[in-house]
């Protein structure tokens, strides 16, 4: 079996529980819920029975126990999670908007997750590693971008294969070395999930087909374009494949681009062609909005047959993922 790491952000959210909430008043919160966008990504690839495993930091406290807990019952291995008694577990809270907008006040970077680096990275936490998911959202700190790498090198001198998603939230765009970092890993990946601008954003292009062609230059084998409501392509060595999206009712959009990634790269981890891949990603990223809290869309090959009216056709053999 392939055995896919994530490093980056472990931490809780608390929402608003009212649509047109605002943070800056007083008003009823719901929470803490597991998030952090690795670890929802992971979590998702667990879910499908692929060996998963993350590496991070949370602090010796109520929401570190929560969200590891949670993971470790899915079944990702979280013996790489540094438990660090001297700090505090992330936290996110974040209010909707009528327009179908968020709004965030983030504690990550001044908590344990800051904390990530390079002296996290064991042989033992990358241990028969097949498969590296690097999150660009993790990516806000010095030590956080150099464990990032190494794992990256680390990874692909054994064989192994990377995929990322840039994940960008817009204020982190203004952080120094933040671009340089994006473009050393995306030089490095062979499955590469941006959503919207995030396409070109990396590659300097001005439309999606230059896009493609600089990404095609750069060694990405794989572009899997996440559209949201809009549904999903993925432009392989075979063509190209869409999906239209899934009608569901939305009642938290938190975390359905992380399920999507989740699904995406276990489906081709296990073997599935990017097509079928792409359905069963599309039906994750669906099935994660239909449940408040951002971990707790995360599906089974089960529930995302039933969602999508079909029987789960049986997980293809392992193979080396190389698009």
């Amino acid at each position: 079996m392939p055995r896919i790491l994530t490093l980056g952000e472990i931490v809780v959210e608390i929402m608003a529980r009212d649509v047109g909430q605002s943070l800056g008043a007083p008003g009823v919160l719901l929470g803490p819920y597991p998030s952090g966008a690795p670890a929802i990504f992971i979590d998702q690839v667990a879910r499908l029975g692929v060996p998963a495993a993350l590496v991070g930091c949370v602090g010796d406290d109520a929401f570190g126990r929560l969200v590891t807990a949670r993971l470790a019952a899915d079944g990702v291995d979280v013996s790489a999670v540094a438990v660090l008694p001297d700090a505090t577990t992330g936290a996110a809270f974040v209010t909707y908007r009528g327009d179908g907008g968020r709004d965030f006040v983030f504690h990550i970077a001044d908590s344990a997750s800051g904390r990530l680096g390079a002296a996290q990275l064991s042989p033992q936490a990358l241990q028969g590693c097949t498969h590296l998911h690097v999150m660009g959202s993790s990516l806000f700190a010095p030590g956080i971008v150099e464990a990032a790498l190494r794992a990256v090198a680390q990874v692909r001198a054994a064989g192994g294969t990377v995929s990322f998603d840039p994940n960008l939230r817009q204020e982190m765009l203004a952080r120094a070395g933040l671009k340089a970092a994006l473009r050393q890993v995306l030089a490095q990946t062979d499955i590469f999930l941006p959503s919207g601008d995030e396409l070109t954003l990396l590659v300097d292009a001005e439309d999606e087909a230059t896009a493609l062609q600089r990404l095609q230059a750069l060694g990405v084998r794989e572009v899997v374009i996440k559209r949201g409501a809009a549904g999903a392509s993925c432009i392989h060595a075979g063509g190209r494949s869409d999906v239209a999206p899934l009608a569901v009712e939305e009642i938290d959009p938190t975390g359905a681009g992380d399920c999507f990634g989740g699904a995406y790269v276990a489906c081709r981890l296990l073997g599935h062609p990017p097509e079928e891949a792409l359905r069963w990603a599309n039906a994750a990223g669906a099935r994660a909005v239909t449940r408040r809290g951002p971990m707790e869309g995360a599906s089974t090959f089960t529930e995302l047959a039933a969602l999508l009216g079909r029987v789960p056709a049986p997980a293809a053999a392992p193979q080396e993922c190389r698009p």
